[in-house]
């Protein structure tokens, strides 16, 4: 993900800031004490159920620097209760385990404060630092409870505001358990902050509004006596810290380099590689790089069972060791199973694959197999399981299948060198080494029984001698020729009349079965394999994404009834449906069938189920039954920001004001997914058509049928040339090489439209048809602009905003993509555009003192800077709105500049 420039610049000043003296370990004097296993013995490695690994540690010379000075705290609300783990400042609360291995670098945190208000005070100021090695992650949620005020969150070091809520108690019997139900405003407002930031600063201005009048005792609660501040989600993310900000290479010189490890090395490619680096190990080896011998190869298999009287059946399914279901009972946490239903004997991983958990039903501890079933069938291709080293492997296909597995990805070579780790311990077994079945590369080794020996070879004396003639049944044939031809008798007699039920079994099920396989068929065909597999394994999925059946969307739309039908998508027909649990949903269905349709399918599925931005359409899931590929997605009712900009038979109209907020949200919405997202994605297809406004016409950027998605490492691909005339980047065209900017020529074109109010090919009054970009850059050379832009914009917007939205069209329309700015950019100075023109309008109302401020109160909700239950019928009630709701804010921004 990409830093702002001016981000980067702010945390850049923070290394010039000078260390702090408090708390100085010796693990800042490198040249004296180099981390080992020796001289890390006496350090805490967990605090209640958390664990924490160096670089991090509690206590003096048990952590590298001051910043990862880590405090357990006794819990004083229970006796019971687990110790909690703070970071040095002391608010910054860690809640899960800390890590220094293999570039394991973020943690989710808490931060909960609670300011007592007084009598005499209405502003009130707190700050959130967790120190400068440390970022906040992408998203930050916090919710905030109390009564009449005015919150604000900005990045400390630049005092750039990066939320901000409002929250009012129309009663005074409101109680902090029912805000805090729905937090929409009432007793409890919620932020949620998306920009990258290393501090936050909290400003809360109180509303003065006088007294509730109420018969008989006031009612209030804690809630109005004070703030209280929680956050709902927030993750680090956390670097060596480089003051001297060293060249590429000259690292490895230093006496305080970080990476101590043989087999270890740096990097600098993560979000904070300017602050800093951070260390790994080599390729075939694991372990902590900040100590010495840190890395090596996987040791991680315990040879012996670690408590008594394990339980060793899950139902009739026997877990041996190196297995076990209870800790201290297995090998590695790779082979604890889970047993969730000894009735049914059901059996899974407690961990399970990366695509598909499946249910183990035998362990053949010989064989190094687990015969293993599959709710889903999978594709013909090897599946890993878990975290850490690789060690199961399957090439078969179906539901059915057997997985292979290794004990530890080590030669046996290697394996038989380390002897309190080897897993061979029984007398009586060898080592065998593990490859892939399909890729012939190593696995790792197992363990089996020589020759005449029998058992598990994973437990002293675990392969005992076999006795051949037991096995063999030696026993004497004579009398046993009777029984033994009435038994074969009767055994042919019951195939017969098996044989006979199953044909009729069959019959009457094989045109069932028939739709059945056609079923599996279209699946196939759609590739439904891949997108189970996208949805279900892939941990930036979002979690409600599902795989709906033909016989729920049916039922949701009538079966298809063509009065559903609400549009055409990049796929075909879009229907409006009605789920079982209420949801209204949009379901596209494509009317062509073709490869390349159920690509671009494939890949809008793959896309949005990555993504989870208030400003891009909502996945709900898809449907793989048909021949015909089915998305779900959320219903936007309002239709595209095209069909209210330019179909004369709509009942709506956009206010100045709303333009630029859906133009600030769709910008917002490109920005996150070019530099937010995990990965990188380009749009491909930005036009207004895709920009669809919901029930409060809030942007939802859609349609992700044409997208790509980028490596981090890449800034462009090669494509098929793909788009919309109109709103198609020419430097694409031409060069087929697809980028980021490619996408700014797109939303510039978009910028034209609000301004000009014409479609992007339009026809001139001389009837010939004309592209709107290439006219509006014609124009501004030979015209002023009032005689260029539509008169409904000349009517709201001043000289100086009309003149700035065209400046930031122009450039985005720029021939050369070099030349043009980024999403992230754009976004800035449109955000700066509408708040200078909220500052301009709050000043106005100032002055002529017609703005009460308890009309304020009741008219401020939108956490965006928008206005909750905007009619777009009318734009003076628009405008009116948009300026009661900036005015507590712009008052604050206002006075964020003077010195404190």
């Amino acid at each position: 993900m990409k830093l702002p420039e001016a981000l980067r610049f702010v945390l850049a000043l923070l290394l010039l800031r000078p260390a702090t003296t408090v708390g100085l370990q010796r693990s800042q004097e490198a040249n004296r004490v180099v981390p080992s296993t020796a001289t890390l013995a006496d350090c805490p490695r967990s605090c209640g159920n958390l664990s924490i690994d160096y670089p991090f540690g509690i206590g003096s010379g048990c952590s590298r620097q001051p910043d990862f000075d880590l405090r357990c705290v006794e819990n004083s609300s229970a006796q019971a209760a687990a110790p909690r783990l703070f970071l040095q400042d002391g608010v910054t609360e860690i809640i899960s385990d800390v890590s220094g291995t293999d570039q394991n670098t973020d943690f989710l945190a808490a931060f909960s404060h609670v300011i007592s208000l007084r009598s005499d005070a209405d502003v009130y100021n707190i700050s959130w630092f967790p120190g400068k090695s440390f970022l906040f992650l992408p998203v930050i949620i916090l919710n905030i409870t109390g009564c009449n005020f005015d919150a604000y969150m900005l990045e400390r070091s630049s005092n750039t505001m990066v939320g901000s809520c409002t929250v009012t108690c129309p009663t005074e019997g409101i109680t902090d358990a029912v805000a805090r139900q729905t937090c929409n405003g009432t007793g409890c407002c919620s932020v949620v902050i998306e920009n990258m930031v290393t501090s936050l600063q909290f400003r809360f201005v109180r509303r003065r509004i006088g007294k509730l009048k109420l018969e008989g005792k006031s009612t209030r609660g804690l809630l109005w006596d004070t703030i209280n501040i929680t956050s709902d989600h927030a993750a680090l993310s956390w670097v060596i810290r480089d003051d001297q900000q060293s060249s590429a290479g000259s690292l490895q010189n230093r006496s305080d380099y970080a990476c101590r490890s043989n087999h270890s090395g740096y990097t600098q490619s993560n979000e904070l590689s300017f602050l800093g680096y951070l260390c790994f190990c080599d390729s075939g080896y694991q372990g902590n790089p900040y100590i010495l011998d840190g890395c090596s190869r996987d040791r991680g298999f315990d040879p012996y069972q670690r408590r008594n009287n394990c339980s060793r059946m899950c139902g009739n399914i026997s877990v041996p060791f190196p297995f076990g279901i209870e800790y201290g009972c297995f090998g590695r946490k790779l082979f604890q199973l889970n047993c969730t239903n000894p009735t049914t004997s059901t059996l899974q991983f407690n961990s399970g694959p990366t695509i598909i958990v499946p249910t183990v039903k035998y362990i053949n501890i010989n064989e190094g197999l687990l015969d293993v079933y599959y709710e889903t069938p999978f594709d013909d291709r090897m599946m890993s399981i878990s975290e850490g080293p690789q060690l199961y492997s399957s090439s078969s296909s179906g539901q059915s299948a057997s997985l292979h597995w290794a004990v530890a990805n080590l030669t046996c070579q290697e394996a038989q060198q380390n002897v309190s780790g080897y897993a061979c311990v029984s007398t009586n077994s060898t080592c065998l080494g593990v490859v892939y079945s399909e890729r012939g590369g190593p696995l790792g080794y197992r363990c089996t029984c020589v020759t005449g020996f029998d058992g598990n070879p994973y437990t002293t004396n675990g392969c005992q001698d076999v006795d051949e003639c037991q096995t063999l049944m030696c026993k004497s044939t004579k009398g046993q020729s009777l029984p033994l031809g009435i038994a074969i008798g009767i055994s042919v007699a019951s195939g017969i009349l098996l044989f006979i039920l199953s044909a009729n079994f069959i019959v009457r099920r094989w045109k069932r079965g028939i739709q059945k396989k056609l079923r599996r068929k279209y699946f196939r065909t759609n590739q439904g394999l891949l997108l189970e597999q996208l949805i279900s394994g892939d941990e930036n999925a979002n979690d409600t994404t599902k795989i709906f059946s033909l016989a729920e969307l049916e039922k949701a739309t009538n079966n298809f009834d063509p009065t559903r039908i609400v549009g055409r998508g990049g796929h075909g027909m879009v229907y409006k449906g009605i789920l079982s649990d209420q949801r209204v949903v949009a379901i596209k269905k494509s009317k062509v069938i073709a490869q390349i349709e159920i690509t671009q399918f494939i890949n809008e599925v793959a896309i949005l189920s990555q993504i989870n931005h208030r400003n891009i359409v909502k996945l709900f899931g898809c449907c793989l039954e048909t021949e015909v590929p089915l998305l779900v997605y959320d219903f936007i009712p309002n239709g595209s920001l095209f069909g209210v900009l330019h179909n004369p038979n709509s009942n709506s109209s956009l206010s100045w004001d709303d333009c630029l907020r859906i133009a600030i949200e769709a910008a917002g919405a490109l920005s996150y997914l070019h530099s937010a997202a995990s990965v990188s994605i380009f749009h491909r297809d930005v036009k207004s058509t895709n920009i669809l406004l919901d029930g409060n016409y809030t942007a939802k950027v859609s349609d992700f049928g044409a997208s790509r998605l980028v490596p981090i490492d890449q800034t462009h691909v090669m494509t098929n040339i793909q788009g919309t005339f109109g709103y198609l980047d020419p430097e694409y065209y031409h060069t087929g090489i697809l980028n980021e900017k490619s996408d700014v020529y797109s939303f510039g074109a978009v910028l034209v439209e609000l301004l000009l109010r014409k479609e992007p090919i339009f026809t001139t009054d001389s009837g010939l048809k004309q592209n709107l970009s290439n006219y509006f850059l014609w124009e501004i050379r030979e015209k002023p602009l009032a005689e260029i832009v539509a008169a409904h914009v000349l009517e709201e917007a001043t000289e100086e905003e009309i003149s700035g939205v065209a400046g930031v069209a122009e450039i985005c329309l720029r021939l050369r993509g070099e030349e043009r700015p980024t999403m992230k950019q754009v976004e800035m100075k449109l955000q700066h555009l509408r708040l200078e023109r909220l500052r301009m309008r709050e000043l106005a109302a100032k002055d002529q003192d017609i703005q009460p401020l308890s009309t304020v109160q009741s008219q401020v909700a939108h956490r965006s800077l928008a206005t909750a239950g905007r009619k777009v019928g009318s734009s003076n009630s628009s405008s009116e709105r948009s300026q009661n709701c900036y005015s507590l804010e712009q008052e604050f921004m206002s006075s964020a500049t003077l010195p404190r």
